[in-house]
């Protein structure tokens, strides 16, 4: 969906910009000041036809956008609850914090230290294709939950109490194995540009076999 949305939006932007260098270049070619003639082109201030036409015009295309907009952002941002996977994201000054509980049981946390390269930071492991609830946190300033290729990103805000909505998004994972840059994307601090972190998504063998390495006991 994000994926659609993005699309739309730049085949609109394309679209407009199109029209709009038409009307510029149109304007400069027909109706430039002729030298055979000192006479002023004719005038259309205060007139009612054409103000109505470039009010309407850019209300209705905001109206669009705006629609989609706020549709797709309500689906992207609904939270089902029923999700098997559920990761609790720690951020601090300037790292994360993964803590994740798979069917009601916790598996051993993973913190990192500000790293250079993404593949140091701390990695969180995932299953593919499988949908995953995120519960954001933090206790210092605002910092911002960042994977590129999920396609989505969330602010995470100090003082949202825990069970709030706000904390929570869920997303699908990719359907396909593999290591995934993640970042802070909100200037926290000295380094935030170290706050990095990994997300590995693996196979359901794999999967089987990290959960049953990493359990650390039953979530309360």
């Amino acid at each position: 969906m994000v994926q659609t949305l993005w699309n739309g939006a730049w085949i609109a932007a394309l679209a407009t910009g199109a029209v709009v260098i038409f009307l510029i270049v149109w304007a400069a070619i027909f109706h430039r000041k002729r030298k055979s003639s000192a006479d002023l082109p004719p005038q259309v201030r205060y007139n009612l036809p054409i103000e109505m036409l470039y009010t309407l015009i850019p209300l209705v295309m905001v109206s669009v956008f705006f629609f989609f907009t706020a549709r797709d952002s309500q689906v992207l941002a609904k939270v089902d609850g029923d999700a098997t996977v559920k990761v609790k994201v720690e951020a601090f000054q300037w790292s994360w914090r993964f803590t994740t509980t798979v069917n009601g049981k916790t598996l051993a946390p993973v913190a990192g230290t500000p790293v250079s390269d993404y593949h140091q930071g701390p990695q969180l492991k995932l299953p593919t294709n499988t949908k995953v609830e995120f519960d954001l946190s933090t206790d210092d300033v605002i910092h911002s939950f960042w994977v590129p290729e999920f396609l989505f990103k969330r602010d995470v805000i100090p003082g949202i109490k825990e069970g709030n909505p706000g904390r929570k998004f869920e997303i699908t994972t990719l359907g396909r194995t593999g290591i995934f840059a993640g970042r802070c994307a909100e200037l926290c601090g000295v380094d935030h540009s170290r706050m990095l972190f990994n997300v590995k998504l693996v196979d359901s063998n794999e999967w089987n076999q990290y959960i049953a390495s990493n359990q650390a006991g039953s979530a309360q």
